[in-house]
């Protein structure tokens, strides 16, 4: 166990830069092999219950199911065409696949991941959001517009339009709203979902905005932007800016760590970097060196740990990269 720890801090070591080293760290505890996948990984999704990760393998058409106790791809579900969104529903126990390819949402059954519906949508189905509390799914496809479907009659109920189509999305359950990214526009689209329509947009200056999450203690839309690499925060009540700093280049995947109060970006360029949000001038603390194009992952709090997707290259076959953030301070984790 002693040297299972010393390699663990070892590697963390490694992969911090200089000059953030003495702030924060994430640990990289393990890699679990994907086989022979090739090209482009999605994103990714999980189901807590059964301790299972999902990977959209858009280029093999295939979705990689991981069961994280054993450490192992477990099950491989073909079929699909370009998969690129996942949502895990958990009360009706159903998996959903956003296929760009075909422009069709796939539901599999989530204890033997048998397919039970498929729902055509439009060009470039793309990111999913699951939302337990209204009972909704939510699907970003086509040139502008955000699908809604019914998880328990499993149909599309409604569309809401959108002049462009829409990348990152989040849902703000307080206030009943989704905040959308429209790179095409540059602008933070607000949907109100009692309207089913969109009611304020709000331009973000410059750059393509892609990923997003939201601070909902301090009241902020954070927003990655890839042309140029800056990461930005927004006033959620009416889109005033707040912060725009340097980030990662080519940023695909971002999340809200609202134990710790800090932002985790993953960048194809090679890097997770991590801000701090309890100042408004989010500042960057870390900027750790992962694998080029490994840009999308996912964080997840109830595990407390951060997967990223890192594709194949000539020297290291595709695997999910496990972290686990290890700052300063803090309890030792399990």
């Amino acid at each position: 166990m002693k040297s299972l720890t010393a390699a663990l801090a070892i590697t963390s070591t490694l992969l911090v830069s200089p000059g953030w080293a003495d702030e924060t760290s994430f640990l990289l505890e393990r890699k679990i092999p994907l086989g022979e996948v090739r090209g482009r990984i999605d994103h990714l999704a999980v189901d807590l219950a059964r301790n299972r990760l999902f990977v959209a393998e858009l280029e093999n058409d295939t979705v990689a199911v991981i069961d994280l106790d054993a450490n192992k791809v477990m099950q491989v579900i073909s079929g699909l065409n370009k998969p690129q969104g996942l949502g895990y529903h958990p009360s009706t126990d159903t998996l959903y696949v956003a296929n760009g390819g075909d422009g069709t949402a796939a539901i599999f059954r989530g204890d033997d991941y048998r397919e039970i519906a498929r729902i055509p949508l439009g060009a470039d189905a793309d990111n999913v959001r699951v939302d337990a509390v209204s009972n909704r799914v939510y699907v970003a496809y086509g040139r502008g517009a955000l699908a809604v479907i019914d998880p328990t009659s499993r149909t599309k109920v409604a569309d809401i339009e959108l002049k462009a189509h829409p990348e990152s999305f989040q849902l703000d359950r307080r206030a009943n709203r989704i905040f959308v990214n429209d790179p095409t526009n540059q602008a933070i689209v607000v949907i109100d979902l009692a309207a089913g329509k969109a009611i304020a947009n709000w331009p973000t200056g410059s750059g393509t905005n892609f990923p997003m999450a939201l601070n909902d203690r301090a009241g902020h839309v954070v927003v990655a932007f890839r042309n140029p690499a800056k990461l930005g925060a927004f006033s959620m009540q009416d889109g005033a800016p707040v912060a725009n700093v340097d980030l990662c280049a080519d940023a695909d995947d971002m999340f809200m760590d609202a134990k710790r109060e800090r932002v985790y970006v993953s960048c194809g360029d090679g890097h997770l970097d991590v801000f701090d949000t309890r100042e408004n001038a989010y500042p960057r603390i870390n900027h750790i060196a992962t694998i080029a194009r490994a840009r999308t992952s996912l964080f997840v709090p109830e595990l407390d740990v951060l997967f990223l997707a890192a594709r194949a290259t000539p020297s290291e076959p595709a695997a999910i990269w496990v972290f686990r953030p290890n700052y300063m301070n803090e309890e030792p984790f399990p």
